[in-house]
């Protein structure tokens, strides 16, 4: 970019110097000749490798339009070192000679190339093109009849061919403009610069050419002139345009004709027309068919005038529409690359910061299959709303597709992170859809490019945001996830591999509404832990209680875990419902102690929840907060959920147990891999399921099973705990196995932390002495 910038800074400088020179006619005719042939060669020869460059840091088309760019050049370069060789070394300036053919190469291909490159879709039709270039090129050659070629021919020459050939020059040159104008005016708004440069050479050329040809069919081209002026600034234009291009800019998008692409035609016919009307004047019996003729002219172009702008406000419409969501309002994906491509280029030249947020709302499919389609396009504009009320007018929020957001945010990567976060609490209130209240979780990814990360594009910056958003969606922990070195190996996969599949889905509108209570109640302590006791076989103490979570539902009643954990695993809940059972269960141990009892308390620990290694650290923190021993705290993980990664597991236990956190095995047997689990993690505790219990009475083999269990515990030096005790006989027969502890509505049924302490009391007052 800087070695770009001194190039054209050099160049723009030498052609001044060489223009100033000529204009001044510093040191007489030979050396004004000698500068203006060896200015215009450096000219032409700057010109080319311009367009070169440019043509190889193309592609496609842009490529094509840039080669022939260079080979007009080129040509023109061709010709100018024959006229050097012919005024320098033979000391004759021929007229047609084979430097004549190789300037007439600039047009053809110059026209050719400027055709090639690509302006997007205006919606305009081929035949409309046409039209309008065959009006410009009509207006263009009156005028340079009457200027130029009607003195050239009238003036005859030194033949027909030569004659011919003079009048080839401008005729090319109106050709030439004609395309450049049409080009530009219907060209993209990052590639107008570019374009404007190669029009405003071709126009300085055509110009150049129309005096030269003027001037050598009056015999007056002996010696350096304005025409070699403008030759010179016509290639440095051509130069400094092949140097700005920086390849493909934005995206093809539809939008209305520019008032400047609507007007183009209409202006060389009025000049046109200006510069015809002295000649007609002249002309006897001309003067009244030219007026009527003009003032028809007029009227037609006035009624077009007015067509063509109504035609553009309905282009501006549809235009418009054609970027915006139908349903929504917001822009679509075709809008929002443009912007985002726009955002980049920024980003790349100023170093102005940029970010995308991408966002995919949880459980989105429940609504449509239960409460219909209807209802789930309420629930996207009422999504759309809440998030255009989160960011600033500058942003730009899209809907890219289902139920995927997506938001572009340009100038502070700070702002973009507390919009993120505006985001997320927006989605704290329920949304009103069919009488329901629903309580829908978005997914988010957070994506930047700060000042410093130049190599980043516009496509690598959203795969990020992608990459982040399927990230937070299979933790589903809630919370902003932002793309960073850790999920930098992911974004070069298929992000939708990121994503678990998720279990059946629970059926009818009223899963949509539970799913959106239970999540209430989790963050608004809407649900209640009991407890229950855990007995020594040998002497009947209490020696723990295990933290048991029900959920008083204002409507259903009390319903227990059956019915909501089904939702809560499902649906990514199973951390926020792990922490407020743990928060409970230990504020509970505080108020037992607080009457003067220590007992340890168990919380059953989701499966999946053992994959986060900072698991321990928010455990330990908690005991911390309240100066309660990690010992009394048993983590119970259950058994028949199957850990993914069974050594990551492992290490996140033998933290907990490094700490002094007990740890045990909760329904052991109700699943496939109790012996593995057994063998591999770090335990403590051996939860017998109360399946193996019930019959052990009846069932030898049951008998035998949790005999085999107790056994095995012992030689690891774990200890066994029975769930669903019922009887007296069950109690003495697992007694008699060996078994250390157990539970069960023998001893108690679940009861609420008062209770507890309670029992404690009443268990202490039995066993003190009179």
């Amino acid at each position: 970019m800087r070695s770009s910038s001194l190039t054209a800074c050099g160049a723009t400088a030498v052609a001044v110097a060489v223009s100033v020179w000529i204009g001044t006619g510093l040191g007489g005719t030979a050396t004004v000749n000698a500068v203006s042939n060896y200015g215009s060669l450096a000219a032409a020869v700057f010109a080319t490798l311009s367009t070169a460059a440019a043509a190889r840091r193309s592609a496609g088309r842009r490529r094509a339009a840039w080669t022939m760019l260079a080979i007009a050049v080129g040509g023109w370069a061709l010709g100018t070192a024959m006229w050097i060789y012919y005024d320098t070394v033979l000391h004759v300036a021929p007229f047609p000679s084979p430097a004549d053919f190789a300037y007439l190469v600039f047009p053809v291909a110059a026209s050719i190339g400027l055709a090639l490159f690509p302006t997007g879709y205006t919606g305009h039709s081929p035949s409309r093109l046409a039209i309008d270039a065959f009006i410009i090129a009509a207006a263009l050659f009156q005028i340079s009849w009457v200027t130029v070629l009607q003195p050239v021919y009238e003036a005859g020459g030194s033949g027909r061919f030569a004659m011919g050939l003079s009048i080839a020059y401008p005729v090319g040159d109106v050709v030439v403009i004609m395309v450049a104008l049409l080009v530009l005016a219907r060209a993209r708004t990052g590639h107008r610069r570019t374009l404007a440069l190669l029009t405003t050479g071709a126009i300085l050329m055509a110009v150049s050419d129309s005096v030269f040809v003027y001037l050598t069919a009056r015999n007056a081209f002996d010696t350096a002139s304005v025409a070699d002026i403008g030759w010179v600034l016509a290639l440095l234009c051509i130069g400094l345009a092949g140097l700005s291009h920086g390849g493909e800019v934005g995206v093809a998008r539809l939008r209305p004709p520019s008032r400047a692409a609507l007007s183009l035609p209409y202006l060389p016919t009025a000049v046109a027309v200006a510069v015809c009307a002295p000649v007609c004047f002249r002309t006897p019996g001309m003067g009244g068919l030219f007026v009527s003729s003009v003032l028809l002219v007029v009227a037609v172009m006035a009624r077009q005038f007015f067509v063509v702008r109504e035609n553009r406000a309905l282009l501006e419409i549809v235009a418009d529409q054609a970027m915006r969501d139908p349903l929504t309002g917001l822009a679509n994906r075709a809008l929002f690359n443009d912007r985002l491509a726009h955002a980049m280029q920024l980003h790349q030249r100023d170093r102005q910061a940029a970010a995308v947020l991408s966002l995919d709302l949880d459980d989105f499919k429940l609504v449509n299959d239960n409460l219909g389609h209807p209802a789930g396009d309420v629930l996207l504009k009422l999504v759309a709303e809440r998030i255009q009320s989160c960011v600033r007018p500058g942003d730009t929020v899209a809907r890219l597709g289902g139920d995927e957001f997506a938001v572009l945010m340009e100038g502070s990567t700070e702002h973009a992170r507390v919009v993120a976060h505006r985001v997320i609490s927006a989605f704290d209130e329920t949304f009103a859809v069919d009488g329901h209240g629903l309580l829908l979780r978005p997914s988010v990814g957070l994506a930047l490019a700060s000042p410093d990360d130049l190599g980043l594009t516009a496509d690598e910056l959203l795969k990020h945001a992608d990459v982040a958003m399927y990230s937070a969606k299979k933790s589903r922990t809630g919370g902003v996830h932002t793309f960073d070195a850790e999920l930098h190996g992911l974004g070069h996969g298929d992000p939708a591999g990121l994503i678990e599949a998720i279990g059946a889905r629970r059926s009818g509108a009223t899963a949509v509404e539970l799913l959106g209570q239970v999540r209430h109640a989790i963050d608004h302590d809407g649900l209640s832990v009991v407890y229950q006791p855990k007995f020594d076989l040998a002497d009947g103490r209490v020696v723990g209680v295990e933290a048991l979570v029900r959920w008083p539902h204002p409507e259903r009643g009390l319903l227990g875990p059956d019915e909501f954990l089904p939702l809560v695993r499902e649906h990514g809940l199973t951390r926020a419902l792990t922490d407020f059972v743990l928060a409970r269960a230990l504020d509970d141990v505080c108020g037992w102690r607080r009457r003067g009892f220590d007992v340890p308390v168990a919380v059953n620990v989701f499966a999946p929840s053992l994959s986060d290694l900072a698991l321990p650290d928010r455990i330990l923190g908690e005991l911390h907060d309240r100066t309660l021993s990690p010992a009394v705290l048993t983590i119970e993980i259950t058994e028949d959920l199957l850990l993914d990664d069974l050594e990551r597991a492992s290490a996140v236990l033998a933290a907990l147990r490094w700490h002094g956190v007990r740890v045990a095995i909760d329904d052991f047997g109700s699943g496939y891999s109790a012996l593995r689990y057994l063998g591999e993690l770090p335990i403590d505790e051996v939860k017998l399921d109360r399946g193996f219990i019930a019959p052990i009475l009846d069932d030898r083999r049951a008998a035998a099973i949790v005999r085999a269990v107790v056994d095995l515990a012992h030689v690891l030096g774990v200890t066994t705990v029975a769930e669903g005790v019922e009887n007296e006989a069950t109690a003495i027969r697992l007694r008699e196995y060996g078994c250390e502890v157990a539970q069960g509505f023998h001893f108690s049924r679940p009861i609420p932390a008062a209770e507890v302490g309670d029992l404690l009391a009443t268990a202490s007052a039995a066993r003190a002495p009179a």
